[in-house]
């Protein structure tokens, strides 16, 4: 593409490569058209095809635009953590062509206005699409309903409460028995905070000898089972957002065999990380829920190479550096991360762990099917494309991030896999060198 920017009415060929979609299917690419924002031929037809430009794929996996179902954009908010121009644009260039804003935005997006702002923010400076997350609760208090059908409305795609629990049963039981008349996804965090308290770290070995507060496992699981038996008797989409305890992963498929309509995600930080990363007191693994123990961390990639978690999922959450300076306990929680997700679970395919069909499934068609998206490289599809070089290597720094948040999970070592090429309905959201 020589470093030009494609726009939608510009037509795109891409030769060479392999092309590997969500579910499995690994094929040689000899060509892809992309015209008018799709998808216009593939093969052969597109091999023949006159193009306004063209990128070679040689040496590179092209797959379906990553899909994120957690995603913090800061926006609206008072800037100083980010933005939707900043972070989309770190998105992009993560391979993501799709986020859903969480709801946890100053003030709340509990409010047609508020997902028009939202909006209007993504339309005016986004390069990918941003679909928002209203808030299940007014204020994300956990007390009174939000305006759900109006949120609906106004072109929310699931309701959720971002990072706050909803403490009384009374009020969840309500908020699902309400959204399940509108056909809505509910989208929760499960985590008791009678359980969970003041702690910030898992209640583990190293909680124990570092004298941190501990998160007890149990403040997730008996969370998670509330949660599975309300969805059971309300009926409502329930959707178990950043799970991080292997016990979770059983009752999560104990669930399915009950036939309760339900669906889970992971970040990615969890299936890489453990409790010991915070043997330094490295505030940067500061997080909520924590980094668990090797067992957790085992049976949660377990659960995405089985397909019983559906998908994996950034939990971006970018920071001012003064966030992250304070001494453990005072610093906020939370990673800057969404560049980084690709190249980590690289890290796990090279160790073995999941295959590459595994983890593009859990970033593209598993995160897709939650909320009703297409996940496909075929003929008159969306060109929402992800062009990544699996061998070659990149080294985050504070110079290097897109993302106003530098606090990245790694810092000044070499990863695996460079995005090359993210188009987002056929434009060009991210042309790495």
């Amino acid at each position: 593409m020589s470093g030009n920017t494609l726009s939608s009415s510009a037509s795109l060929k891409i030769t060479g490569g392999r092309l590997l979609d969500g579910h499995g299917s690994e094929t040689p690419n000899r060509a892809l058209l992309i015209r008018n924002g799709r998808i216009a031929a593939t093969g052969e037809a597109a091999e023949t095809a006159d193009a306004d430009q063209r990128f070679d794929a040689k040496g590179c996996v092209i797959t379906s635009g990553f899909v994120d179902l957690y995603c913090n954009l800061r926006e609206p908010g008072n800037g100083q953590k980010g933005n939707i121009v900043s972070e989309t644009r770190a998105a992009a260039r993560g391979g993501f062509t799709t986020v859903c804003a969480s709801p946890e935005t100053s003030p709340v997006n509990d409010s047609r206005a508020v997902t028009h702002l939202i909006q209007d923010g993504a339309d005016a400076g986004s390069p990918i699409r941003v679909l928002p997350v209203g808030a299940l609760t007014r204020g994300l208090e956990g007390e009174m309903l939000s305006d759900m059908a109006g949120l609906a409305a106004a072109g929310c795609i699931a309701l959720g409460n971002g990072s706050r629990g909803v403490s009384n049963a009374r009020v969840l039981r309500r908020c699902m028995a309400y959204a399940q008349t509108f056909g809505l996804t509910v989208m929760l965090r499960p985590e008791n905070q009678s359980l969970a308290a003041d702690g910030y770290a898992h209640d583990g070995l190293i909680t124990a000898r570092l004298g941190l507060l501990g998160i007890p496992e149990v403040a997730e699981t008996a969370s998670v089972m509330e949660m599975l038996l309300l969805a059971e008797e309300t009926g409502v989409k329930l959707h178990l957002s950043q799970l991080s305890c292997g016990r979770s992963v059983e009752m999560l498929a104990d669930a399915r065999r009950r036939g309760i309509s339900v669906t889970a995600d992971v970040a990615m930080h969890q299936l890489v990380f453990t409790e010991d990363a915070l043997s330094g007191f490295d505030s940067r693994f500061h997080l909520r829920p924590p980094l668990r123990s090797e067992t957790d961390r085992k049976a949660l990639v377990a659960g995405v190479r089985e397909g019983v978690i559906d998908a994996i999922v950034s939990q971006h959450l970018p920071h001012e550096s003064a966030a992250k300076q304070a001494p453990l306990p005072d610093t906020e929680p939370g990673l800057s991360s969404i560049e980084s997700v690709l190249s980590l679970g690289l890290g796990l395919v090279k160790r073995g762990e999941l295959s590459l069909a595994e983890l593009v499934r859990g970033l593209t068609s598993g995160p897709a099917s939650v909320i009703g998206l297409p996940a496909s490289i075929s003929q008159d599809e969306i060109a929402d494309l992800c062009v990544f070089d699996p061998d070659a290597d990149w080294t985050p720094s504070s110079q290097s991030l897109a993302s106003a948040g530098h606090h990245a999970p790694v810092l000044g070592q070499p990863l695996p896999g460079v995005v090359r090429l993210t188009l987002a309905e056929g434009r060009e959201a991210w042309g790495g060198a």
